[in-house]
C-alpha cells in the first residue's frame, strides 16, 4: 500500500496541522518510498501514483525519497517547513538523476455553488510550453511552461474535449476527449511523461483536497 498509517506514532501530536500527499511525476524514476524525519509516510509509490492526503503537524521536516525498499543514496533530499492550515502536494519531478520535490498548494478559495474549478500544472520535462484549449481554439490556459502552475479557473460542470497544443500554435500535442468535471469540486490537470520517449506524454487529473478537507 502506498500509504503508511503507522507513521503517526513517530510524530508529536499538535493542534496546528496541515495535509500533504505525495505524487510520483518523475517518468524514468523507479517506485519509491518517502520518509519524513526518518519515518516512512508513503511506500512503493509508482509513476503517476498519488498517496492519500496525510494529516501532519506543522513544523520542520526532512523529506527523503528512496528507491523502493532501500534507505541509502536518496533520490531526493529536502528540508521544508509545513505551515498550519495548508493542503499540499509534494511532487517528485525531473529526469534521473536530476530529481527534485516540487510543493504544490491546493489553495483554499471560494467556489460558487454548482460550479467547478480546474487548473493545469506542466510536469513533462521535455515538452514545450503549451496551451490548453477547446477544439475551436478557445484557450483555457495559455503558454504554460515546465513546472509552471496556473491558477484555478471556474468552469461549468460537464464533459469537455480538451486539447494540449504547443503554445501559440495549432499543433496538437495531446488530445483529452470527454474530460469530465463534477459540480462543487476542485481539479488539477497534471501533464506528465515524455514527448520523445517512453512513458509517453499523458495527463492525470485527481480530485484536489480543497474539495473536501476541512480545518
Amino acid at each position: 500500500m502506498p500509504f503508511c498509517p503507522y507513521y503517526y506514532s513517530y510524530f508529536r501530536q499538535s493542534s496546528a496541522y496541515s495535509y500533504i500527499r505525495v505524487f510520483h511525476a518523475a517518468p524514468d524514476a523507479p517506485a519509491v518510498d518517502v520518509y519524513a524525519n526518518n519515518a516512512v509516510i508513503v511506500s512503493n509509490i509508482k509513476f503517476k501514483g498519488f498517496s492519500q492526503y496525510i494529516k501532519v503537524p506543522q513544523g520542520r521536516y526532512k523529506i527523503r525519497v528512496f528507491k523502493r525498499g532501500t534507505k541509502n543514496n536518496p533520490l531526493i533530499e529536502r528540508d521544508m517547513i509545513v505551515p498550519e492550515n495548508k493542503i499540499l502536494t509534494l511532487a517528485a519531478v525531473g529526469i534521473m538523476p536530476n530529481l527534485e520535490l516540487k510543493t504544490i498548494e491546493d489553495t483554499l478559495e471560494p467556489l460558487r455553488r454548482g460550479r467547478s474549478k480546474v487548473r493545469f500544472i506542466h510536469l513533462s520535462p521535455d515538452a514545450p510550453a503549451v496551451d490548453i484549449t477547446l477544439p475551436n481554439g478557445d484557450v483555457i490556459f495559455k503558454n504554460v511552461s515546465y513546472k509552471e502552475i496556473t491558477g484555478y479557473r471556474e468552469i461549468r460542470p460537464g464533459s469537455y474535449n480538451l486539447q494540449v497544443r504547443a503554445a501559440g500554435t495549432d499543433q496538437k500535442v495531446l488530445l483529452l476527449p470527454n474530460t469530465r468535471f463534477g459540480p462543487n469540486k476542485f481539479y488539477t490537470i497534471y501533464a506528465v511523461g515524455l514527448v520523445n520517449r517512453e512513458p509517453k506524454l499523458q495527463v492525470v487529473m485527481p480530485l484536489d483536497g480543497n474539495t473536501y478537507l476541512k480545518f
